[in-house]
């Protein structure tokens, strides 16, 4: 794969540069609102927590950034499953361009997506049409455009055996901390909170994406590879690769704890 022409690398710094200047228009709204009523909190947001990787303050702050747009897409009669859907639907296209290395358009496709994640739950909410049925829709459109995102780097690394297997370790573990959380739940045991849950894990590749277009330039100047690195968007998938697998690790281990306990607790079965 030869390197994309230059002229290519402007467009994704410009999409890096839009998804910074639209970030900036929330910090600072958000600050006002803040200095004038105080930070906003919802019980949603408590109650599921932030972590060390990614604080309740942020998760507060854009929660509080999707409430306008939650309640103009109810007054619009758009519905949650049509928000799902247009999450997978840009969660390909971040997938399709990651895998020539655009990662700013990449970025900008997958920020998309993630916003439109976040609002099917609260269009549901706000709409009083929350259900199971849309639950299980929301987590199969949730693994898919996480598959769609590192697939997409694995194609584009595809001649950098070392990237490659580090995008499958980022993809295993991405995954299995899923899989504990559904694990917990058949099993009716509480699941750990833990590191790398999916905003988690979106957050930083998007930032990996956003950041890499800037990078470019200033570290890539020589052809030792065939293809431009990224470097933030490799720091980004290391992060998850690691506390991924580091966290579902935990929480299997945690959860099968909680299940013998549970056991030991009701006794043998008749």
């Amino acid at each position: 794969m030869s390197r994309a022409p230059s002229f290519e690398f402007n467009y994704d710094l410009m999409n890096t540069l839009f998804l910074f200047g639209a970030a900036a228009v929330v910090v600072v709204l958000y600050g006002l609102r803040a200095a004038i009523r105080g930070r906003a909190q919802f019980d949603r947001v408590n109650r599921d927590g932030g972590s060390q990787m990614l604080g309740k303050g942020v998760m507060q702050m854009a929660y509080w950034g999707l409430q306008p747009v939650g309640r103009f897409l109810v007054f619009a009669h758009i519905t949650p499953n049509m928000i799902s859907w247009a999450s997978f639907a840009f969660g390909a296209l971040a997938g399709s361009v990651l895998a020539f290395g655009h990662f700013g358009f990449g970025a900008v496709f997958a920020a998309i997506s993630g916003l439109l994640d976040s609002l099917d739950g609260l269009v549901a909410r706000m709409s009083g049409v929350a259900s199971d049925a849309g639950e299980v829709l929301d987590a199969a459109v949730d693994r898919y455009v996480e598959f769609f995102f590192l697939s997409g780097l694995l194609i584009y690394y595809r001649e950098i055996p070392e990237l490659m297997l580090l995008t499958m370790a980022a993809l295993i573990g991405s995954f299995m901390v899923s899989y504990s959380s559904a694990k917990a739940e058949a099993l009716q045991v509480p699941a750990p909170r833990g590191n790398m849950r999916r905003p988690e894990r979106a957050f930083y590749l998007t930032l990996g994406a956003v950041l890499a277009p800037i990078s470019i330039p200033w570290l890539e100047t020589s052809n030792q590879f065939p293809v431009h690195i990224g470097y933030p968007m490799v720091g980004a998938i290391a992060i998850v690769a690691l506390f991924s697998n580091v966290s579902a690790t935990e929480r299997l281990w945690a959860i099968a704890k909680a299940v013998r306990e549970k056991q030991n607790t009701q006794g043998p079965k008749k």
